[in-house]
């Protein structure tokens, strides 16, 4: 068993208050899982401050509690350790328990607006393509070796994640490619884990409200590269003009990737189709079996890291022709009468901008294309007339919906979505988004493409606290099996 004072060896401590002996058990930030022998760190979140859980903890056998200031009243038989930032505490000691896993492991980062998902998905099916033993953190599925779990969050808390990445060593893993989210660099989550190499998409006007500013947010991304060791690589894309800015200062030596400049790693569109498109890599052509310039980013991408990490060109290149898109990107559902709905994760201006440029280069000409999307709520407001009226330059018609609403009013921020917009523009506002796919689909002529944006993967729509189950997929097989029936005769 860890002692704190084991824990500590690299946490700057400002003050101790008991044994540094204390013996502990296990790692909690949430008092109500605190037990006998464990340390409780409290942490001063955004929606409450750890600080008031303490007596919970303590009350429940807590042997040591991280704080950033002590309580009215110490128990003599806990040890508190005071420290400037509880977060980043709670990282180096999660890193020390699990024995720095992430020191076992191939590990790399990889960060963005947009790509995140697909990139680390597509990088771990690839390891595993080639015999590598990998595990993944993404917004959609943890995996753990053979164990697949369910995705809590984009970037887990550090406690969590080192477990996950123990446990992947254990397992036999040999890489683990990881989401990094501008929360979690922030939040401290990846401190004290050592990284190999880190990868950054692009960046676009997201999560303002969590982070203030634009130039924050770029801020928060940069913090990966900022701390890479130098025999790590970083792999950024030039054609984001803050791709450089990423890089400046890092230890890491650098590397690039392009669609339309000088860079280490190139690519080309030189086919796309429905069902995928042909690349030429560095001068290689493959076949891959996803649309769109932004897949060819993500998959250029996916290359450029895969030979940072010493993978065979030409067997990289071959396993890449047999991937398959991530769940609810870009992801198309047929119906019978050949019309088809495209269910996309795209819930930034960027984002959808980019999946609807994808639609426009596959579309036939008179072809309709309807698209249903929303804006979450409690989250950037500034987006939300953007979306709109990109939706409205693409769409032959476009029907806005809830999408997450969270704890504001779905009608308000459909106002705040449609404020501004022509009278003239052909669009409709229902709150209710399975009504509105089912709208879309009735709306829809034989042959029309649907473009579902804002959920993808998520199988549930946020009202208040609560996670309803919802999926747009399913709403739109529905949708379209409805239509397919036949009607009842009528006398």
């Amino acid at each position: 068993m860890n002692t704190l004072h084991e824990l500590l060896r690299d946490t700057e401590v400002l003050r101790l208050v008991g044994a540094a002996d204390t013996p502990v058990a296990h790692l909690t930030y949430d008092s109500r899982t605190a037990g006998p022998g464990d340390c409780f760190f409290a942490v001063a979140g955004t929606q409450c401050d750890g600080h008031r859980f303490i007596p919970d903890a303590v009350a429940q056998g807590a042997a040591a509690v991280v704080c950033e200031r002590l309580p009215e009243t110490c128990d003599p038989q806990v040890a508190y350790v005071v420290v400037a930032d509880t977060s980043a505490a709670m990282a180096r000691m999660a890193a020390a328990f699990y024995d720095h896993p992430s020191r076992e492991l191939q590990l790399v980062g990889v960060t963005g607006t947009n790509g995140k998902t697909t990139t680390a998905t597509l990088l771990h099916d690839l390891a595993q393509a080639l015999g590598h033993k990998a595990g993944l953190v993404s917004t959609v599925v943890y995996r753990v070796g053979d164990r697949t779990l369910p995705s809590t969050h984009t970037t887990p808390d550090a406690i969590r994640l080192n477990a996950m990445m123990r446990e992947m060593v254990d397992a036999g893993c040999t890489h683990c490619f990881m989401e990094c989210s501008s929360h979690a660099l922030v939040q401290e989550r990846t401190l004290g884990l050592r990284f190999a190499g880190a990868l950054f998409t692009n960046i676009t006007h997201d999560h303002l409200d969590y982070h203030g500013t634009f130039a924050a947010y770029i801020a928060a991304k940069k913090r990966l590269f900022d701390t890479l060791p130098r025999d790590a690589f970083a792999l950024v894309n030039i054609d984001d003009r803050n791709g450089r800015v990423m890089v400046q200062n890092t230890a890491a030596r650098v590397a690039t990737y392009s669609l339309r400049s000088a860079a280490d790693f190139r690519c080309k569109i030189v086919e796309m189709h429905v069902d995928g498109m042909l690349l030429r890599i560095d001068g290689r052509e493959a076949w891959v079996g996803m649309p769109g310039r932004f897949n060819a980013y993500n998959l250029l991408a996916v290359y450029g890291a895969a030979l940072s990490l010493g993978f065979d060109a030409d067997e990289t290149l071959r396993a890449m022709s047999a991937l398959h898109a991530v769940s609810g990107r870009f992801e198309a559902i047929r119906a019978a009468n050949g019309t088809t709905a495209v269910v996309d994760y795209a819930h930034t201006p960027d984002a959808l901008e980019n999946v609807l440029r994808t639609i426009d280069e596959l579309r036939r000409p008179g072809q309709g294309l309807l698209v249903v999307c929303g804006c979450g709520g409690d989250r950037d407001r500034t987006k939300r007339p953007e979306m709109a009226a990109i939706a409205l330059q693409h769409a032959t018609t476009a029907i806005f919906t809830s999408d997450n609403p969270r704890h504001e009013d779905p009608a308000a921020i459909l106002d705040e979505m449609t404020a501004g917009l022509d009278p003239s523009a052909r669009y409709l506002r229902i709150a209710d988004r399975a009504e509105a796919i089912r709208t879309a689909a009735m709306l829809a002529a034989p042959g029309d493409i649907l473009l579902i944006a804002g959920k993808g993967h998520e199988t549930y729509q946020i009202v208040g606290d609560t996670r309803h189950p919802f999926d747009d997929r399913e709403e739109v097989r529905k949708a379209f099996e409805r239509l397919a029936a036949p009607r009842p005769e009528t006398r």
